[in-house]
């Protein structure tokens, strides 16, 4: 039920970004209804962790062998729609950057399935490093908790053990290596970046734990910031000069049209 009111919230964000509104507003009137409450309807790149897609994959498999085909499709669009929330930020931060990552530099902050943790399974970041890769991008990876090696695995599939690992794993660690960088700080991974990615909600990444002055002059300009964990302050980022762009806040067309 709790993945399921993440998709649902998150399936509204889309339509926000469509029409110009702001899901901060949605979530906020809904949990003003004591029936539905405020908790897990914030907005997100998706969620992860190792018990949510694992749960919903048993109750569809349970469904499915009780042959209630109906009810395991129901409970299947979640999954759905939080693969698809995932893809379409990816893909909005490829849009947004004139269609092409070629030659650009990608910092993301961020690669835990979520704050306080080093827990990256099934982690939303996993997938956009490998969405920003597979359209030519390099990637800059900061997080403050997860070990470099686990990035490693997470991205390759592999212990980046040459002990235990195969060739064929070497090869693709190899390349990823090639393209990707974890970095120390929040600042070594923005240097020279077209966009900042907010993957995961550290709160060192908000806007008065962290020097975004400082990021802005470090990189390419125009200089984008795509926050996909609704944590920035997006009108104190645009004073800085940052192009911004907020999970489901609308860049598209504006609410007017539909008045």
């Amino acid at each position: 039920m709790l993945a399921q009111r993440i998709s649902s919230i998150n399936a509204l964000s889309a339509i926000c970004e469509a029409t110009g509104a702001d899901i901060e507003e949605v979530s906020r009137a809904c949990g003003t209804d004591q029936r539905i409450g405020p908790l897990f309807l914030k907005a997100s790149v998706g969620f992860g962790g190792s018990c949510f897609r694992k749960d919903v994959s048993n109750l569809v498999y349970l469904a499915e062998s009780l042959h209630l085909y109906e009810v395991a499709d129901y409970w299947r669009q979640v999954i759905t729609l939080n693969d698809y929330q995932t893809k379409r930020f990816a893909d909005r931060v490829v849009r947004t950057l004139f269609n092409s990552l070629t030659g650009k530099k990608i910092a993301l902050f961020g690669f835990a399935f979520k704050k306080n943790t080093g827990d990256t399974r099934e982690s939303a970041a996993i997938k956009l490093v490998k969405s920003f890769l597979a359209e030519n991008g390099r990637v800059d990876i900061y997080d403050p908790k997860v070990e470099e090696a686990q990035i490693w695995h997470e991205l390759v599939n592999t212990e980046a053990n040459l002990e235990t690992s195969t060739a064929a794993d070497l090869k693709g660690l190899t390349l990823v290596k090639s393209r990707v960088k974890v970095v120390g700080s929040p600042y070594d991974a923005a240097v020279g970046a077209a966009a900042v990615v907010i993957a995961t909600e550290w709160d060192e990444f908000k806007c008065d734990r962290l020097d975004y002055k400082k990021i802005y002059e470090s990189m390419h300009k125009p200089a984008y910031l795509f926050d996909g964990r609704l944590i920035i302050d997006g009108k104190h980022l645009k004073e800085i000069g940052f192009k911004v762009e907020v999970i489901g806040k609308g860049a598209g067309r504006r609410r007017e049209s539909f008045e």
